[in-house]
């Protein structure tokens, strides 16, 4: 059992290598023959956070497009899932290009 208050603890668990920035956008998500929308809360270099109804599961892959000028591709998995709040995920860009594109989308954007 531990003393430490649960505000503490919380921001001891935090994983997150980089911070999250508002991001207000579209995520285009390819599932099979089917294109489902979601909307963007925020976003960081490896992963974003959006909401989704229904939500996908823990592990699922697909490919989508950000829904920024120009559009941004790509390749996600679904981390974890916050009942009626959304899903994290990350993500890899599958085209080169797209790394300095993020950079300055990053750069441009408030921390959350």
């Amino acid at each position: 059992m531990t003393s430490q208050p649960m505000s503490s603890m919380s921001r001891d668990a935090e994983r997150r290598e980089f911070h999250r920035r508002k991001l207000q956008s579209t995520l285009e998500i390819e599932w099979g023959s089917a294109t489902l929308t979601a909307t963007v809360r925020d976003i960081g270099p490896h992963g974003l956070f959006v909401e989704l109804t229904p939500p996908l599961w823990v592990g699922a892959t697909f490919h989508a497009r950000l829904i920024v000028n120009p559009v941004l591709l790509l390749d996600c998995t679904v981390r974890r899932v916050e009942p009626g709040g959304g899903i994290a995920i990350s993500f890899v860009l599958p085209e080169e290009s797209g790394k300095a594109q993020l950079e300055a989308l990053l750069a441009a954007l408030p921390r959350v």
